[in-house]
C-alpha cells in the first residue's frame, strides 16, 4: 500500500516522518496526472500546490482551523489529504466527486468556492465570528496572485487590517498566473517580491563571509529592513498593519512548514508569501507557455474513434471579433484574465492595442467599459456568463443608466455541465433582461452568432448582450422563412413550418432541440412552427400576432424559468390580449444544478427534443379534453 492510501485524514499526515513527505508528494502528483487527464479538470493549479497543501495540513488542524481556498479549483490535493483518495477516481463525473470544495463531501470543505477573490472576505468573517464567540483556532485563507487582482480581495484586506489582532493567516499562492500570466500593477509588485529572494541569498552569503567579524555583520543586519524595503515593495502589507513573512519557496516542504508555524504562533493577522510553479512535476504542463495546463479535457473513452474536427462557439466568436475589430478601430475587447477561454486571444495576438486584460476584476471591467463608451469607443466585455453576475450593479447603474453602447459577450451561457453549480450560466437571461434598455441576442448557430455580433456593435444607444453555450457548434439551422418586424424591430426567423397546431419559440442554442421536436411531432400527425426571435429581449412585438393563431405555444430556453424569456413572453402575450390555452414555459428550474454533462442536465430539466415534443402533445391532449366539442363527430 502506498503512503497516500494510508492517509485517512490530516492526523495521519501529521504522524508521518519528514523523510516520507517527498515520496508522498510524488505519489500525489502521479495520481493527479493519471486521474485528471482521464476525467478532465484543473491539473496545473493542483500540481503547483502539493507541498503547500501538505504543509497546511501538517501545521494547522482542519476543520478546527478552517481552510478557505480561493479559488476552489486548487483543492484536489486537499481532498486527497482529507479522506477522499478512494473516491477521487469519480472526480467530475455524474454523482461523483466535485471539482470544487463541497460541503456535502467533507467537513473540511467549508466554502464551496469557485469564483475568485472571495476567500479573504470569508476569512475575515470567520475570524470575526471566532473572536466574538471566544473560539480557539486560526483561520487560513489561501489565495492566488491572480485572485488578488479582484477588488473584493482589497476590500477584505482593508477590513482585516482594521482588526489585525485575530489569528488569521493569509497565504498568497504566487505562481504568476491565473488562467494566463497575471497582469497589472499587483503582478509587478509580486514579481519584485519574488526577486527579493536573491537579496536573502545575498545576505546569507555575506553572513558566512563575515562570520569572523560579528560587529560588521550586525551593522549590516541592522540595515536589513531599510535595505529590503528599498529593494522590495513588501511594505504594502506592513503599512496596512499586517505582518509579512516571505517570500518562501512553496515547493520546499520544510521551509513552508517553518514559515506557517511562525505565522500561527503570532496569533494575529499575517501574510505568508509562497512562490509556487503551476504544473510543477509534469513536464508537458511546465512547458505549456499559455496556461500550464490550467484545465484539461477528459480523455476519450477507450475505443472511441476521433470525430471530424469541429469549431467551438468560442473560436467562432473570437474569429468574428478579430474580423470586425480589424475593420473598426473603435472596437475594444475587455477580458477578466481569460483571453483564451473567451476567444479574445485571437484579437490579442493580432491587434494587442484593441484588447485590455483587467485581471480577475469583472466589476472594474464593466465600469471601465462604460468609461470607454463615454470616450467614443465601442467596448466588448467578454466573460463567462456566470462571472458577469459579479458585476450586476455596474451593468445596471454604470452602463445601463447612461444608455452606453457596451456589448457584453457571455461564453458558457446556459447549462454547462461538469464544473458544477457555480459555473452553469443560467442566471443571465433573468438578471440582465431587467436592465432598462438592454437588448439581448441568443444566436442559434455560427452564422447567427457572426451576424448578431455585428448587429450588436451597430447599436449605439444602449447596452447589448450576446450569449452562447459551451462546446462545439452544431450544424447550421437556416431559416425557411422570415417574418419582418414592424417599427424597426428585427425579423423573426422561421425554422420549421409544418402546421399550426404548436408554436415552438426557441431561445438560442435550444433551436436545435426544438427543430428535432417538430420532426417528432410530425411523426404523430401534429403540425408545428418553430421560430427563433434572434433578439430575445425585449420580447419581439411580432410574437403576439404570430401566437394568435395557435392554441399551444411553448417557449424553450436553457436559462432559469423564473424571470426568464419564457415568462417575459407570456406576459407580453397577455398584455397584447393573446391567451393561448396551451401556453408552456420550459427552462431550468429555480435551483442549483449539480455537476454532470450538459446533455444529462438538459434531460433532467426536461429540455431534450423528445421531452419538448411530449410536453407539447400533453398540452394538445389537455386542450382536447377541455374542448366543448369533445365527443362530437
Amino acid at each position: 500500500m502506498g503512503l497516500l492510501e494510508s492517509i485517512g485524514g490530516p492526523a495521519d499526515l501529521r504522524a508521518l516522518d519528514e523523510d516520507q513527505l517527498a515520496p508522498l508528494a510524488q505519489e500525489i502528483r502521479e495520481l493527479l496526472i493519471d486521474r485528471v487527464t482521464r476525467n478532465g479538470g484543473h491539473l496545473g493549479p493542483n500540481l503547483g500546490v502539493v507541498e503547500l497543501t501538505l504543509a497546511l495540513h501538517r501545521v494547522f488542524d482542519s476543520p478546527r482551523d478552517p481552510l478557505v481556498w480561493d479559488t476552489g479549483h486548487q483543492t484536489y490535493v486537499h481532498k486527497l489529504l482529507t479522506g477522499r483518495v478512494k473516491s477521487f477516481e469519480t472526480l467530475r463525473t455524474p454523482g461523483g466527486m466535485s471539482g470544487y470544495p463541497s460541503r456535502e463531501e467533507s467537513e473540511h470543505d467549508l466554502v464551496e468556492n469557485s469564483h475568485a477573490s472571495t476567500a479573504l472576505s470569508y476569512a475575515d468573517g470567520l475570524a470575526h465570528a471566532k473572536k466574538l464567540r471566544g473560539q480557539e483556532g486560526t483561520v487560513v485563507a489561501v489565495i492566488g496572485d491572480g485572485a488578488l487582482t479582484g477588488g473584493m480581495s482589497w476590500e477584505a484586506l482593508n477590513n482585516i487590517a482594521a482588526d489585525p489582532d485575530r489569528p488569521l493567516v493569509v497565504v498568497i499562492n504566487d505562481n504568476g498566473r491565473s488562467y494566463a500570466p497575471t497582469v497589472g500593477g499587483l503582478a509587478s509588485h509580486l514579481t519584485a517580491l519574488r526577486a527579493s529572494r536573491h537579496y536573502e541569498e545575498f545576505l546569507g552569503q555575506v553572513k558566512e563571509t563575515l562570520r569572523g567579524a560579528p560587529t560588521v555583520y550586525r551593522a549590516l543586519h541592522g540595515a536589513k529592513k531599510g535595505l529590503k524595503d528599498f529593494l522590495t515593495p513588501q511594505a504594502l502589507y506592513e503599512d496596512l498593519g499586517l505582518k509579512y513573512l516571505g517570500p518562501v519557496d512553496g515547493h520546499d516542504q520544510r521551509a513552508v512548514e517553518s514559515v506557517l508555524t511562525r505565522a500561527r504562533a503570532f496569533g494575529s493577522s499575517v501574510v505568508v508569501h509562497c512562490i509556487t510553479e503551476k504544473g510543477r512535476g509534469h513536464a508537458p504542463a511546465e512547458q505549456h507557455v499559455l496556461d500550464r495546463f490550467h484545465a484539461v479535457r477528459a480523455a476519450p473513452a477507450p475505443g472511441t474513434k476521433p470525430g471530424a474536427a469541429t469549431t467551438s462557439w468560442t473560436t467562432a466568436f473570437g474569429e468574428e471579433l478579430l474580423a470586425v475589430a480589424s475593420e473598426r478601430p473603435d472596437v475594444i475587447a475587455l477580458t477578466a484574465a481569460m483571453p483564451e477561454p473567451t476567444g479574445v486571444h485571437l484579437l490579442q495576438q493580432d491587434r494587442p492595442a484593441q484588447v485590455v486584460d483587467v485581471g480577475i476584476a469583472e466589476q472594474h471591467a464593466a465600469t471601465s467599459a462604460a468609461g470607454m463608451a463615454m470616450g467614443g469607443l465601442h467596448p466588448v466585455m467578454c466573460v463567462y456568463a456566470t462571472f458577469l453576475n459579479r458585476a450586476y450593479d455596474q451593468v445596471v447603474m454604470d452602463v445601463g443608466l447612461h444608455r452606453l453602447p457596451v456589448t457584453f459577450v457571455l461564453d458558457r451561457a446556459g447549462v454547462t455541465g461538469d464544473d458544477g453549480a457555480s459555473h452553469n450560466g443560467i442566471w443571465d437571461l433573468s438578471a440582465f433582461r431587467s436592465v432598462p434598455g438592454m437588448r439581448i441576442a441568443a444566436p442559434r448557430d455560427g452564422d447567427t452568432l457572426r451576424r448578431e455580433l455585428r448587429e450588436a456593435l451597430d447599436i449605439d444607444d444602449g447596452p447589448t448582450l450576446l450569449r452562447f453555450p459551451k462546446g462545439a457548434l452544431g450544424p447550421a439551422l437556416p431559416a425557411v422563412d422570415r417574418i419582418e418586424g414592424a417599427g424597426g424591430a428585427p425579423p423573426i426567423d422561421v425554422l420549421v413550418r409544418t402546421g399550426e397546431d404548436v408554436l415552438l419559440i426557441a431561445v438560442g442554442a435550444m433551436a436545435g432541440p426544438c427543430v428535432e421536436a417538430a420532426r417528432l411531432l410530425t411523426e404523430h400527425g401534429i403540425g408545428s412552427t418553430v421560430v427563433d426571435p434572434c433578439w430575445v429581449s425585449p420580447v419581439h412585438p411580432g410574437l403576439a400576432e404570430l401566437a394568435r393563431g395557435f392554441d399551444v405555444v411553448v417557449t424553450v430556453e436553457d436559462g432559469l424559468r423564473a424571470g426568464g424569456i419564457g415568462e417575459a413572453t407570456a406576459t407580453a402575450l397577455r398584455e397584447a390580449g393573446v391567451t393561448p390555452p396551451g401556453l408552456r414555459v420550459l427552462g431550468v428550474p429555480l435551483r442549483y444544478l449539480e455537476h454532470s454533462t450538459r446533455a444529462a442536465l438538459l434531460e433532467e430539466c426536461g429540455l431534450t427534443a423528445s421531452q419538448i415534443a411530449s410536453q407539447a402533445m400533453e398540452s394538445i391532449e389537455a386542450r382536447m379534453m377541455r374542448s366543448p366539442l369533445k365527443g362530437v363527430v
